[in-house]
């Protein structure tokens, strides 16, 4: 059995590896780019989207790394500039939110094509010292994309930044880890003058997909995504705030908000006593020219 000591020691010497092993993504634009002063501008991601993405929110990764100008445009723009570097660009709470989706979306797509092809973010290479480290870790932990000229990783953007700041719920449903488990990529980018029906757009397109919320009448179940699962905090808080003479909140008062008008009185009444089960994620690319 090892010692106090000894376990001590190991955990440095992996901490140590841990940090060592972080990779900075660099932004491959010189440095004659500038934003005006007076807004931060998405049109270049916006262009991205257009060009590489369908209507099934899959990435032409491979057409995209071979036309990456705009994308390695906008990322050297993120990469100099944030709400937090640059507050006066940004001129409300939603031009904010909508920069930091972007960015994230827009990291994780320069992250994969670092590395692609891959058939999935768990195919990212992670140093042989870290054998033992599941491979979406290097994805979501140990590449540091920059934001504001801060190097930060796509774990902590998500849940300290995006999660902590905003009391928002819909960003489940715009972002985007590059996975076909993830909300679909939109093909247009977030903005903040038009953000509230954008988060409204594809928080019913979320639930619109079967692979996301379907009912089961003969089992009594209500099938939903993982991502209900994993962030339910998020989406109950939010209920307790807009409702706080509620007693009692569930998941599927949050989805009745984002269904058809008879879906919503089903799960508001039948349907709520159902059994929940959550659909396994599927950690595939989500890449147009994977096999289907």
């Amino acid at each position: 059995m090892l010692s106090i000591t000894q376990i001590r020691v190991i955990l440095i010497i992996g901490l140590l590896q841990l940090m060592m092993a972080c990779t900075t993504v660099p932004s491959l634009r010189d440095s004659n780019q500038t934003v005006a002063s007076y807004e931060f501008s998405h049109e270049k991601f916006d262009q991205v989207l257009q060009r590489h993405v369908d209507h099934q929110g899959r990435v032409d990764y491979a057409a995209l790394k071979e036309q990456v100008d705009d994308l390695e445009d906008y990322y050297y723009l993120v990469a100099q500039y944030s709400p937090d570097s640059n507050p006066e660009l940004f001129v409300d709470k939603n031009a904010r939110l909508a920069y930091w989706i972007n960015a994230y979306n827009a990291a994780a797509i320069k992250i994969v094509l670092k590395y692609y092809p891959i058939s999935g973010v768990g195919d990212v290479d992670r140093p042989r010292a870290l054998f033992f480290v599941p491979g979406k870790w290097r994805f979501f932990v140990f590449h540091r994309p920059r934001f504001g000229n801060v190097a930060t990783n796509l774990y902590y953007l998500e849940n300290s930044v995006i999660r902590k700041r905003f009391n928002e719920p819909r960003i489940h449903f715009a972002v985007n880890c590059a996975s076909i488990g993830c909300p679909h990529l939109p093909r247009d980018a977030f903005t903040g003058p038009l953000l509230d029906q954008q988060l409204e757009r594809e928080a019913r397109k979320f639930f619109s997909q079967q692979r996301n919320f379907r009912i089961n009448r003969q089992t009594k179940t209500v099938f939903l995504s993982s991502i209900l699962d994993w962030y339910k905090d998020d989406f109950i808080e939010w209920l307790k705030i807009r409702y706080p003479k509620q007693q009692e909140h569930s998941l599927l008062d949050y989805v009745a908000h984002y269904v058809d008008v008879d879906t919503a009185k089903e799960l508001r009444g039948s349907a709520s006593g159902y059994r929940i089960q959550f659909i396994p994620y599927d950690w595939n690319l989500n890449d147009s020219k994977a096999q289907l």
